[in-house]
């Protein structure tokens, strides 16, 4: 673990959804897994990436996609656990952890927009 919260929670979640993926079996639907899968792993590339950015307005970009990811993950779990593909306490421990990483991606996104208005 490193002292980035947000770094090591947003791969927590990677690995998470990567587990989840890999273990939904029937009904299968790729393209809902699939698109689980892409959004929930490309949170924590994001907030990877942003780590090295060129500048705050780049820093700033990687976060706000990361936080679109986020929202779009939210989605599919939702979906995935109203058409029965995850079941309610696996959805409520993700959803939990994705909405905590929404929420400091939201504050991330809020302060560097008032630094760089400053």
């Amino acid at each position: 673990m490193s002292d980035n919260k947000i770094l090591d929670l947003s791969f927590e979640f990677a690995v998470e959804v990567v587990t989840i993926t890999d273990s939904i079996k029937v009904p299968k639907s790729t393209y809902m897994l699939d698109q689980f899968a892409r959004a929930g792993t490309s949170i924590g590339a994001n907030v990877h990436e942003a780590q090295y950015a060129q500048s705050r307005k780049d820093f700033a970009s990687k976060m706000g996609i990361a936080l679109k990811e986020a929202n779009e993950t939210h989605y599919w779990l939702k979906l995935m656990n109203a058409t029965g593909r995850l079941d309610d306490q696996t959805f409520r421990r993700v959803n939990r952890m994705c909405g905590n990483l929404r929420r400091m991606l939201i504050s991330s996104c809020t302060t560097v927009k008032k630094e760089t208005d400053e």
